[in-house]
């Protein structure tokens, strides 16, 4: 039986969750290195700007989702938050515990107070009570759960009153030409990038048909502002091309 195409495994929520699953399984080890390619090495320092503009402070209670290999929550962790780091994929998470474990000597200097926790779970049903925390951060995340909604409902769910959701993503460029070229891109090296690393193209080629299925930045803040969520604003990052949707829950 041929394996499905990639458009077709992307065509229901079970299909791309399935789908979703096993590609980050795959691609958990060169994560980073995929992360630092693609953005052309901004990644690092657009989850600064996200962390920055999270106010994080002893004080807070913090959830990073999608966490990864663990950028955000050890930001977060360094301003002194309490935080859980939650991703579907163990191995990421493992990746995430290695980091967490360096010796001051190779240069990581949190202490080991400030070290996030790392939880393996769904976005669509997070392992706590109602209104835990101060902070909700994601990277990289909305834009693949397979039902956004749902997702939306359970990060309010967890933030208390007044508690601040920051998402960092690719964005949807509103113009059709400079949307289609930033496809274009995406998906040629995408595909070198597969080839070279999985010998399989449609690695990363998942990336922007993500993006041609995501709503995009503006059309997130409007759902995040129907789901019960106020002060909804994007923050706009190269050019367009990628953004931070600010959000805090009424």
């Amino acid at each position: 039986m041929p394996r499905p195409t990639l458009p077709e495994s992307l065509a229901t929520p079970e299909s791309r969750g399935r789908y979703v699953r096993r590609l980050f399984a795959t691609i958990a080890d060169r994560y980073d290195l995929i992360t630092r390619v693609l953005s052309c090495g901004r990644d690092a320092a657009w989850k600064r700007r996200l962390v920055a503009m999270s106010g994080a402070e002893a004080s807070t209670q913090a959830l990073d989702l999608a966490c990864g290999t663990g950028d955000i929550a050890f930001g977060l962790a360094g301003r002194g938050a309490r935080v859980f780091g939650l991703d579907i994929t163990v191995r990421m998470l493992q990746l995430a515990h290695r980091k967490g474990a360096a010796s001051p000597g190779s240069g990581d200097p949190r202490p080991a107070r400030h070290c996030p926790q790392f939880l393996a779970g769904d976005m669509l049903a997070l392992p706590f009570g109602d209104g835990e925390f101060d902070l909700v951060t994601a990277g990289y995340g909305l834009r693949n759960v397979p039902l956004l909604d749902p997702a939306i409902a359970e990060i309010r769910r967890v933030l208390r009153p007044g508690g601040l959701l920051l998402s960092l993503d690719f964005d949807r460029p509103p113009n059709p030409a400079k949307r289609a070229i930033y496809l274009a891109y995406l998906t040629l090296v995408g595909s070198a990038l597969g080839w070279i690393l999985h010998r399989d193209p449609d690695t990363y080629r998942y990336i922007p048909e993500s993006i041609k299925r995501y709503p995009g930045a503006d059309r997130v803040s409007a759902m995040l502002s129907r789901a019960g969520f106020e002060d909804c604003r994007v923050v706009p990052l190269l050019a367009g091309f990628m953004a931070i949707n600010v959000a805090r829950k009424r």
